[in-house]
């Protein structure tokens, strides 16, 4: 049986229109910064709690702008499926891996991709981020 996790995920772009990714400790794959719902929190409460431990980047709801609703399998973890909410907000100041993220990079929309992208943002996140940037 499979099972879902709820999170939301933030697209962050810098000045030079790059996208942030984040890659946990413990594992390969690269994603959008962001994490799971803790009970009762909404979407953008997850987020920006999540932004604020992994980060140390503290965001206002308005400089999040919905980018979608997406489903794919999870990245690090065998029979789960992500159901995410994901944002779109410009960067305001350059950031740091904290808590338990081990590597930041920087992704073009527009360039090639590294292999070792989650399901999620490969296959749904990075189409729809290309489209809301046109």
């Amino acid at each position: 049986m499979t099972t879902t996790i709820r999170i939301a995920a933030a697209c962050l772009l810098d000045e030079a229109g790059r996208l942030l990714l984040v890659r946990k400790r413990g594992t390969l794959a690269f994603m959008l910064p962001g994490g799971k719902h803790e009970s009762g929190e909404t979407s953008i409460q997850a987020l920006l709690r999540e932004l604020g431990e992994e980060l140390d980047l503290h965001l206002a709801t308005s400089a999040l702008t919905p980018l979608g609703h997406f489903q794919a399998d999870a990245a690090n973890e065998p029979d789960m499926r992500v159901d995410a909410h994901v944002y779109v907000a410009t960067l305001p100041h350059a950031v740091q891996p904290a808590a338990e993220l081990e590597e930041l990079a920087w992704l073009d929309p527009a360039g090639d991709y590294p292999h070792n992208l989650a399901p999620l943002l490969r296959e749904q996140v990075l189409p729809a981020l290309l489209a809301h940037l046109d």
